[in-house]
């Protein structure tokens, strides 16, 4: 319906659906959060609009799958030589071109947070563990929503600890990956192996984000300045 015509009200919208108000307000959030760019009208009525060209690519793609895609081919620009990356550049370019600027402001700040380093060393790869299988979600879900992650670690001397976390950025050194994170107990900036990561959970402290803070230059070996490599 908005498609065909950009400008409604919210009762028109919800008589032609059948539903009430209420609905049509949540749904009308649900498509703001898949990088439709949907603005409100003042006046009787509650006006909504929709701006045409959101719908060109982001009816299809979700958020976190435009994120995925932004980190896959950063990934592949870090990676000498890797075929097809030149074209996963060109179908990244045209997708962030059809969002909503909104959206690529949000994306931006994303993005950084999250860093692709230099692989890691052939000898990290011969202590390498299978990462937990909760771990990706909820990091996602801690990450996104800024609230605390907590977790068993276990450093690369055997030693077993339990942590609280705030998790700020994402460091990329394949295969390995780790979480840019701030200890509130230790009052210092902490990298964690994410494969060294165990019985992960997203607990219900939340935080503020300071990815410039912590987020911030890279050092020859991948690591950001002044973190710890024992990590």
């Amino acid at each position: 319906m908005m498609r065909r015509r950009a400008d409604w009200r919210v009762e028109d919208l919800a008589a032609g659906l059948a539903v009430s108000k209420r609905t049509v307000m949540r749904d009308l959030a649900r498509l703001r959060d898949r990088g439709f760019d949907i603005s409100s009208m003042s006046g009787p009525g509650g006006g909504v609009h929709l701006e045409p060209t959101s719908v060109m690519v982001t009816s299809h793609l979700a958020g976190d799958e435009v994120v995925a895609l932004i980190l896959s081919v950063a990934i592949s620009q870090a990676t000498p030589y890797m075929p097809f990356a030149a074209g996963a550049e060109r179908a990244l370019a045209k997708i962030q071109a059809a969002l909503p600027r909104r959206r690529v402001e949000e994306l931006q700040r994303f993005m950084q947070r999250v860093l692709v380093g230099e692989p890691a060393p052939r000898s990290a790869h011969r202590d390498a563990h299978r990462i937990h299988k909760d771990l990706v979600s909820r990091f996602e879900e801690a990450f996104t929503t800024n609230r605390m992650l907590g977790f068993g670690y276990t450093d690369r001397d055997g030693a077993t600890t339990q942590r609280r976390v705030e998790p700020h950025g994402l460091l990329l050194r394949a295969p390995l990956w780790y979480i840019i994170s701030w200890d509130p107990e230790k009052e210092a900036a902490r990298l964690f192996r994410a494969d060294r990561i165990a019985k992960p959970r997203v607990l219900e402290a939340t935080f503020a984000p300071r990815p410039h803070d912590l987020v911030v230059g890279v050092c020859p070996d991948g690591l950001p300045a002044g973190w710890p490599a024992s990590a």
